[in-house]
């Protein structure tokens, strides 16, 4: 089964991609050269850093060009869910105890980032809303205990 993946999500993982290949790996590989020169390599710590950094860099290069090319890529617009959550929807969520709202959009595992507010599709938070309509409350086991939240709104944008 192929991971899916929002169209952002894709272009971010592009950009990071580009960055490693075109900036990141040309600058490693530079440091490896300049440490080689200082001589020694058995005592050379800038040389171990470089070659440990490389390795992360090509690693990092092989992962995303893996996920993306074995991603599906979904064009969020053009979904037509209405008020039910799905894949990709953009949720407001309203504590039902203190009122507090937040916003989350699930996106697949490759590009979850809880501090932009984006969910993994696998996330308890996500599979809680999956199916639901705009003004369900839903079930969260959180770390506190459970907490209940109604779905404000759903959208489905870009």
């Amino acid at each position: 089964m192929r991971a899916p993946i929002t169209m952002k999500g894709a272009q971010r993982l592009r950009e990071e991609l580009e960055q490693l290949k075109s900036v990141k790996r040309p600058k490693v590989i530079a440091a490896i050269a300049e440490a080689r020169e200082h001589g020694d390599l058995k005592e050379n710590a800038e040389y171990h850093a470089a070659r440990e950094e490389q390795g992360f860099i090509e690693g990092r290069i092989k992962q995303l060009e893996g996920e993306l090319s074995h991603a599906e890529i979904i064009d969020v617009s053009k979904l037509n869910a209405g008020s039910k959550v799905v894949f990709g929807a953009s949720v407001t969520l309203a504590d039902v105890e203190t009122d507090e709202e937040k916003n989350y959009q699930i996106v697949g595992d490759l590009e979850a980032d809880i501090k932009l507010g984006l969910i993994a599709i696998s996330s308890p938070v996500a599979r809680a809303m999956i199916g639901k309509l705009e003004g369900d409350s839903i079930t969260i086991d959180a770390p506190a205990g459970q907490r209940e939240y109604e779905i404000v709104s759903v959208s489905y944008a870009g």
